[in-house]
């Protein structure tokens, strides 16, 4: 959709536009910005409201008089607080008479988005989505359509998440032209279901209702230069009814439901509250990045990540409320936990700051424990176990600071209930400190860089709360809230500090990973035939496998030419069959012919696909020399060599990358053998075999394989890495902030599992087991896999045909385990995994 502009003065005496008039002075830079993003007449959204269901927050309205019943919109930007696979209804709008139990309904059960129309509370007239929407950390664009009037029956509802129609099922379908209760006169209610005392826990922003109309995401949202669902202006009639509830004013309760449509269709609020503290509502955690002259700025802010939230060795899980900026802990009889979350935005650089302020610390705990109440610190993301184990944590109970597990050592003042806990974090220089009510502990000064609690703070950190629970006879509750900056801060954050949201994370140097990434489905002719990418770029890596079918994955690079096939099921060396591989590497995709692994008439294929860096050059960085293909852009290098080794010892291989790469895929070309994996997450000298099922291999018999450096790589005497004579290729891969992620997981045994912070939304996951019973690689993406469950599954070490089984949801800022199981989340067994991008954190939106 073109926003035009449509008639208003451009000067500088008024610095306001909106859609309907322009004012205030522009660059010729960003006008044009805002029209690549289909959004001129600049559109922002301001603000959102927190509906706490723990407070039954709502907003209501009772029309005066009836109108259409049967067409209307409703549109909302959604981001979600509690998430539970439970029965209650979390209510987004709802229309009801609790006398004859009539009511229709929009909301979220089993995380997945219902519309209902129902009469004596028998859900007569239900559709909901077959995608289930799980993800805290992100913001969901909801669009709902009735429309009765429609003769074909499955075309009377519709639902649209970020801009995508859904797939529902349907149980009974509205008759033509029914009139349900929206636009009665009977009470509307956004947030909650009177009927069940369903109430919605989360945000919402740039509400529309639209009365009379049917439309669709195009006239609230749109694609912008990057590929990003964003909010624009709607600028159509709404119809008697119909409002427009931006929750900009914060004046008082009553000014945050105001209706901005002119209809003066205002809704009034319920368990809202604008009085500052915790219970503060008003946000300015919002979908889209904008700078507002704060230090704080607008975006999507972080809050606890209630997938991350863990409790310790089997204890009860946490309880998360508010909005996920709350978290509780409660034990009885004897019982201890510990349990934590840490934020749903992780660092690597940047200075940081948010405050914590200390909830309920009631009963009483088991005598001695100098631990229980709230810890307040930092962890990273892949820490194990719960976050003093790895971290830095300030301890509620005595003041003390606890460094990586160690014993605590005297820091500051402790702390109890309504007292608030800064946090500065200062990754660029590995520092944190703590303050209590404003005051920074031991003296320090974060603005100075001076006294922090602890020092070299690297890798991958949130920051988060841990609830310590011990309980004597009785029972003992602890409770803590958080603030990331999206309602006012308590007390000034220390100069150069920011609030942990999207607009302040740094800009990914790969804004479209499918430029460099991408995975495309294609159905086999047994003929020649040219396959698209959606990036639009000539690929130097594909690797095909077909999903309808048992066939041998096919591997295919620039390096080695086109036809020369490896499996990475088998061992066979390089196969030069012209029919069966990847024929040519075009300027958006490439050319397969007839072959099972490439294109058999009917069969249905994926191929993955890497951009390399076209003609490989010499390279003498190692003690063998090479030939690579390298896109340190995206950090990845195709390497071709030929070993040197005819008995135990190391080579070096120059692999053109410039940073030490994370992952490192062998096969000898011209010999049968092994396919070695060197991974970061394992020891030195151990590799995996993609082609088999082994778990880690120690290979210091074969000669010792320290970890690669910035220039080159090591090899040894191994099969598929360097023996005398045989011609080799090595795929390295480096990791890129926003577009890779090579790391490990421990499995917990359970249907809740881990969850893995990658930093943007994954587009394809691969994971195996190094320790435990599991034996097969997986591989997951988005493109096969176009919404949660992500349930299809292909193999790397097998030529298996692709298998359903719902093991992952693929989240904005990473993936959740969401099963059982061997195959990736058996109880204490560790995983390697590597990720690359569909859209990097910063922009992505839920799906």
């Amino acid at each position: 959709m073109t926003k035009r502009y449509t008639g208003g003065v451009v000067s500088s005496a008024v610095p306001t536009v909106n859609a309907a008039t322009a004012s205030g002075v522009f660059l010729l830079s960003q006008q044009a910005d805002a029209q690549a993003k289909n959004n001129w007449p600049p559109f922002k959204v301001e603000k959102s409201l927190r509906f706490r269901a723990a407070n039954s927050a709502y907003l209501s309205r009772t029309p005066a008089a009836a109108s259409n019943r049967k067409t209307w919109t409703w549109s909302g930007w959604v981001k979600r607080g509690t998430i539970s696979a439970d029965a209650p209804h979390f209510a987004l709008f709802s229309c009801e008479t609790v006398t004859s139990q009539t009511y229709t309904s929009i909301y979220f059960v089993a995380n997945k988005i219902y519309l209902d129309t129902a009469a004596s509370n028998v859900e007569t007239m239900r559709v909901y989505t077959d995608a289930v929407f799980r993800d805290p950390s992100a913001w969901y664009h909801v669009v709902a359509v009735f429309d009765s009037t429609q003769a074909t029956a499955t075309n009377r509802r519709a639902i649209y998440i970020n801009g995508v129609l859904q797939t529902l099922t349907v149980s009974t379908n509205p008759a033509q032209n029914l009139e349900p209760l929206i636009n009665s006169t009977v009470e509307h209610s956004i947030g909650r279901n009177p009927l069940n005392g369903a109430y919605f826990d989360g945000y919402m922003a740039d509400v529309n209702f639209i009365d009379g109309q049917a439309l669709t995401p195009s006239s609230f949202g749109a694609t912008d230069k990057d590929g990003n669902w964003s909010p624009i202006a709607y600028t159509g009639t709404y119809g008697q009814n119909g409002y427009y509830i931006n929750f900009k004013d914060a004046t008082s309760t009553t000014t945050l439901g105001y209706d901005y449509s002119g209809n003066g269709n205002h809704y009034t609020s319920s368990g809202i509250s604008v009085t500052t503290g915790t219970t503060y509502d008003s946000m300015i955690d919002v979908p889209e990045d904008q700078s507002d002259g704060t230090a704080n700025n607008r975006g999507n802010y972080a809050t606890l990540n209630s997938l991350h939230g863990q409790s310790t060795s089997g204890w009860v899980t946490p309880t998360f409320s508010n909005g996920s900026l709350s978290i509780s802990s409660s034990m009885t009889n004897n019982q201890a936990g510990g349990n934590y979350s840490l934020s749903t935005q992780q660092v690597t650089s940047g200075k940081w700051y948010a405050e914590f302020t200390c909830g309920t610390r009631s009963g009483i705990p088991v005598a001695g424990n100098d631990d229980f109440g709230v810890v307040v610190g930092i962890a990273p993301t892949a820490a194990a176990s719960y976050c003093p184990d790895i971290g830095v944590v300030y301890k509620a109970t005595n003041g003390q600071v606890r460094i990586d597990g160690a014993s605590g050592t005297s820091y500051g003042n402790s702390y109890t209930t309504g007292d608030v806990i800064g946090v500065a974090l200062d990754m660029d220089n590995g520092k944190v400190w703590f303050a209590k009510n404003g005051t920074w502990q031991a003296s320090g000064d974060p603005a100075a860089g001076t006294n922090q609690a602890a020092s070299s703070r690297t890798g991958l950190y949130g920051i988060g709360l841990q609830l310590n629970t011990f309980a004597n006879a009785g029972a003992y509750t602890t409770s803590a809230s958080a603030n990331f900056g999206q309602r006012p801060f308590s007390y000034t954050p220390p100069t150069g500090f920011k609030a942990l949201n999207t607009f302040n994370l740094p800009e990914p140097t790969i804004k479209q990973p499918n430029k460099h990434f991408d995975a495309t489905l294609y159905t086999g002719t047994s003929s020649a035939q040219s396959i698209t990418n959606a990036g639009g770029f000539q690929p130097d890596f594909v690797w095909t496998k077909s999903r309808s079918n048992a066939a041998y994955h096919g591997l295919t690079d620039s390096v080695r030419g086109v036809s020369k096939g490896l499996f990475t099921n088998a061992t066979d060396s390089e196969s030069s069959a012209a029919d069966n591989y990847v024929t040519a590497f075009n300027s958006n995709g490439f050319s397969v012919n007839q072959g099972s692994a490439s294109g058999y008439s009917g069969y249905t294929y994926v191929g993955w696909q890497w951009k390399g860096g076209g003609t490989a050059v010499t390279n003498t960085n190692g003690t063998i020399t090479s030939q690579v293909s390298a896109n340190p852009t995206a950090g990845f290098s195709i390497v071709t060599y030929t070993g040197t080794l005819s008995g135990a010892g190391t080579a070096t291989v120059g692999h053109g990358l410039s940073v030490a790469p994370s992952m490192i895929i062998f096969k000898a070309r011209n010999a049968t053998g092994s396919w070695p994996v060197q991974h970061i997450s394992l020891a030195a000298n151990n590799t995996l075999n993609l082609s088999g099922t082994n778990l880690s291999l120690d290979q210091t018999s074969n000669g010792n394989l320290p970890k690669p450096t910035a220039s080159v790589f090591y090899t040894n005497w191994t099969t598929g890495m360097n023996i005398s004579g045989q011609t080799q290729v090595a795929y390295c891969f480096a990791p890129i902030a926003g577009y890779s992620a090579f790391g490990s997981y421990v499995g917990n045994g359970s249907n809740s599992g881990p969850f893995i912070y990658t930093g943007f939304r994954p587009k394809w996951i691969l994971y195996k087991a190094t320790s435990g019973s599991a034996y097969y690689w997986s591989i997951y993406d988005s493109s096969r896999n176009t919404y949660n469950v992500a349930n299809k599954i292909l193999y790397p070490n097998t030529s298996d045909a692709e298998e359903t089984y719902a093991y992952i949801d693929i989240l904005s800022n990473g993936f959740k385990i969401i099963a059982s199981g061997s195959n990736g989340n058996e109880s204490g067994s560790n995983y390697v995994y590597a990720a690359f991008a569909e859209t990097p954190f910063k922009y992505s939106r839920s799906s």
